[in-house]
Parts: structure tokens; C-alpha cells; sequence
């Protein structure tokens, strides 16, 4: 087939012409002023992100809060909403940070989702300020009456060494909280960020549960350890568990689900059941999953019943490894050294590798000396 040069052309006018003008604008370098920043951090399930323009210092330390370029209070701008303003926290278009759960801030609630985010900054006391327009450039589109939330906080002014460029960091986290801190030049605005980690991991757990992860045994397994390790929502894992471990369904019946089960019965007050499906768990169960649950029971203080398991072990794989090891350490929990060295001194010699060997050799060397492990 010839190809035929006017006929394309008149095609390629004629679509070029439905195409909305915004399309056809040619996506260039930005200018290098301001650098375009995006800056996230996970915590527990909550997602956090900043999206900001970042200005440079360029030697104009000490000229740059208190003045027109990071002003103090709020400005008239003489544009747009042309109203008292905030400053953007930033440079060029508003600077936007989102949470994807709950969250509290500097112990204020607000409520999931993006936000244009502005301060009024002061000599020792900044106000951090979200608000609904995400849009804006700037402050020159504020309005006040869109805030969600304001919140104080004191800037640290005096930081070792000046910062280029504008930037949002994270740290200190922990498991449910984290500081999220705007940084430039000298000055450091912080604010603390928390989550309700059983909360937003629940919802999200069975958010996930809801959809094909539902029907997948494993997830329900996983999602059922969750609540019972976290103490919440017995039934509704129990109902999991149950789905999981069902014949008709696909049948998981390991150590780990039957485990599972079983102390979320317990949990329920249904003794009798629990004893019986941790009997069963019992038999399907590795001498490394009896070990790891009978350390598991240790660390819990459950001396007693750690004992009842690596006795089982012990019996149930006559004395192969690591069923010495867990009897060692339990008697070293129950004080009786002897008895641990006795048990550590078999283990040594079924040792698998160098590793173990040498953790055992600290062990003995411990026990020698009147020590518990």
C-alpha cells in the first residue's frame, strides 16, 4: 500500500485540532530555582508525603525569617484572595502533605487525606496550619475558612550547620510515632506525627481481607496471628482462623494456623477446644516449630508451659536437634544448671554448623560459671 504524505498530514491537522490545549503543551525542564521535592515515610500502615517546591539559601543567611522571603505572622500578598496570608512553607505552588490514615499531630487530630499546608511563623512559636485547597499557588489563594486544622509548635533556630535547601526530613520514628520537621538555613520547624497502630493496622488488615486476599488461606493465617499477638478482635479472627483451616476451603492444618486457633479459643474461654486443637497442632508440628514456640512461651515468662512443650519435642523426635537446646534453656530458667549443662553438652556434639556450635560453647562456659542463660 503507498503511503501518501497529504492524506496523513490532513489526518494529523484535523486530530491535532480535537486535542485539548492543555495536551498539547510541551512538558519542559524546570528552571532550577526552586527544586520540585517529594519526600514520603511509612508508619505502622499510615503513608505519609510532602510535595514542596525547595528555594536555596545563596549566602543570604540571617536574611531569610523575619523577612519578606519567610515572613513572620501573615502578609497581604496584593493578589489573589488578597487577604492576611501564611507563608507556603515552601516556594512557587502550595505545599501539599497527605496521611493515608488518621493521624495526630503534635497531639491535635486530623483526619486522613492531602492537604495544602501553610505556617504562621514566629521567633518561638510557629502555627502549622492544613487546609482543604491543594491547588493554590502559594498563599495567594488562602482562605482560612478552609483550615482544618491549626496546631503550635517552637522552631529550633540554632542548628549546627546551615541547610542549602529547603527540606522536609523524618525522624526519631518509633512504632507508632515520628517527627516530620521542615529544615532550612539555621531554622528547624518540627511536628510530631502519631498513629493508633491496632487501629489503622486492623483496618487495613481487614480492608485487605475484604477483597481476593479473602479468599487466600495463608493472608486469613496471617491476619488472625496479627489480632491474637496484638490482643484484639477474637472473633473476627476466629473466624478467619476457622475459614483458613477448613477442609472445604483449603485446609491449612499446620503447627502455625492450628497454633493460632488454638490461642484465640483460649482467648474465648473455650478451654476444652483450645486444648484439643493445640494437641492436634502438636502432632503436625516440626522440632524446629515446637522449639521456636517453646522459646516463644520462654520470652513470655510461660516457664511452666515451655517446659510442657520442649518435653514434647524432646520426646516426640528422641532427642535430635534442637530438642537438647530448648531442654537446656528451660532448665537454666528454672535454675537447675546442672541439668542445663547436661542438655547443652549433647546439644554441642548434634551442633549443625559453626554458629550454633559456638553459641553453645558461650552456653556451657555461662552455665560453668552459675549464670543463667
Amino acid at each position: 500500500m503507498k503511503f501518501n504524505k497529504s492524506v496523513f498530514l490532513l489526518i494529523f491537522i484535523a486530530a491535532s485540532n480535537l486535542l485539548p490545549i492543555q495536551a498539547q503543551n510541551l512538558k519542559m525542564p524546570a528552571n532550577g530555582v526552586n527544586y520540585k521535592c517529594l519526600a514520603g515515610r511509612s508508619l505502622g500502615v499510615t503513608d505519609i508525603e510532602v510535595k514542596w517546591n525547595a528555594p536555596g539559601v545563596k549566602g543570604r543567611e540571617g536574611k531569610i525569617w523575619g523577612t519578606d522571603i519567610a515572613y513572620f505572622g501573615t502578609t497581604i500578598l496584593g493578589f489573589g484572595s488578597n487577604v492576611a496570608s501564611p507563608w507556603r512553607a515552601g516556594a512557587d505552588e502550595s505545599t501539599n502533605i497527605s496521611f493515608s490514615t488518621d493521624v495526630l499531630v503534635n497531639g491535635k487530630l486530623l483526619s486522613a487525606g492531602k492537604y495544602g499546608f501553610f505556617m504562621e511563623l514566629g521567633q518561638d512559636s510557629c502555627t502549622l496550619i492544613f487546609n482543604k485547597n491543594t491547588q493554590g499557588w502559594g498563599s495567594y489563594f488562602y482562605d482560612r475558612r478552609q483550615d482544618v486544622l491549626r496546631v503550635k509548635t517552637a522552631p529550633i533556630k540554632n542548628m549546627p550547620q546551615s541547610k542549602e535547601r529547603l527540606e522536609y526530613t523524618f525522624s526519631n520514628q518509633m512504632d507508632n510515632s515520628i517527627e516530620v520537621a521542615l529544615e532550612w538555613e539555621y531554622w528547624r520547624i518540627p511536628m510530631k506525627v502519631e498513629v493508633d497502630l491496632n487501629k489503622t493496622s486492623l483496618a487495613s488488615i481487614r480492608s485487605q481481607l475484604s477483597s481476593a486476599l479473602g479468599f487466600d488461606a495463608p493472608s486469613l493465617v496471617a491476619g488472625a496471628k496479627w489480632c491474637l499477638d496484638n490482643e484484639v478482635n477474637y472473633d473476627e479472627a476466629l473466624n478467619w482462623i476457622n475459614t483458613a483451616t477448613n477442609s472445604n476451603f483449603g485446609g491449612i492444618n499446620t503447627f502455625n494456623s492450628l497454633s493460632v486457633k488454638a490461642g484465640l479459643l483460649e482467648k474465648l474461654n473455650q478451654k476444652e477446644e483450645a486444648a484439643n486443637t493445640m494437641s492436634s497442632a502438636y502432632e503436625v508440628a516440626t522440632a524446629i516449630e515446637l522449639h521456636q514456640y517453646g522459646r516463644q512461651l520462654l520470652n513470655q515468662k510461660k516457664i511452666n508451659e515451655a517446659k510442657e512443650v520442649f518435653e514434647k519435642n524432646y520426646k516426640k523426635n528422641s532427642g535430635a536437634w534442637p530438642t537438647n537446646v530448648g531442654m537446656m534453656r528451660v532448665y537454666s530458667a528454672l535454675g537447675d544448671y546442672k541439668k542445663a549443662l547436661d542438655y547443652a553438652r549433647l546439644a554441642l556434639v548434634q551442633a549443625p554448623d559453626e554458629v550454633n556450635k559456638k553459641n553453645l560453647e558461650r552456653s556451657i562456659s555461662t552455665l560453668e560459671s552459675g549464670k543463667a542463660l
